[in-house]
């Protein structure tokens, strides 16, 4: 995208706001978190990483974040980070390009019946990504699953924190966490 139609970086987090705002912040019900938590709100944020729009802003603000890192590999759990993952590695092609992987759930009995999928080697930087935050679970198991191959976790990043402990979980873990938004940006 040619400078002059891009968007500010200001502007690009004040309309992905909005976008989360409408499309994937949900108040009509209780709902049960998967850390087990009941919430009477819930970030479908699969509604703004699958939306063009959402994710096309999502990519340059995650890509300021993880671009100052060199030789990182980018990733995580594989339900919240594959559209972030597979976006920012296309959106990265053209400037520093940013090889990216996810952990599965379990591994597979068939195939290559690995845990992590895609581009990562033993001993490397990598960033953990996530859409939405609460206690910091499942990210810990994409961060064990990159430890027990001998990586180093410079940071997590995730779209929205729900400040329900996830920075608490990261810090006695010595890990740096970034969030993009959290609650309090959509009260």
């Amino acid at each position: 995208m040619p400078a002059d139609n891009a968007l500010s970086h200001l502007d690009a987090r004040r309309r992905l706001k909005e976008i989360i705002k409408e499309k994937s912040l949900q108040r009509d019900k209780e709902y049960v978190l998967a850390s087990g938590k009941s919430s009477n709100y819930y970030f479908n944020m699969k509604r703004t990483t699958f939306d063009p729009e959402g994710l096309s802003l999502i990519c340059p603000i995650v890509y300021d974040l993880v671009s100052q890192e060199r030789g990182t590999y980018v990733g995580g759990l594989a339900h919240g980070a594959i559209p972030i993952v597979s976006a920012l590695v296309t959106f990265s092609a053209t400037r520093n390009p940013i090889m990216g992987f996810y952990v599965r759930e379990e591994i597979k009995d068939h195939g290559t019946q690995q845990l992590i999928e895609g581009f990562i080697e033993d001993g490397a930087n990598v960033i953990i990504l996530d859409d939405v935050t609460t206690l910091g679970s499942s990210v810990m198991k994409a961060v064990r699953a990159v430890r027990d191959r001998k990586c180093r976790v410079v940071k997590v990043i995730t779209i929205v924190d729900r400040l329900e402990g996830a920075a608490e979980t990261f810090s006695r873990e010595g890990l740096e966490f970034v969030p993009i938004f959290t609650t309090k940006d959509f009260d």
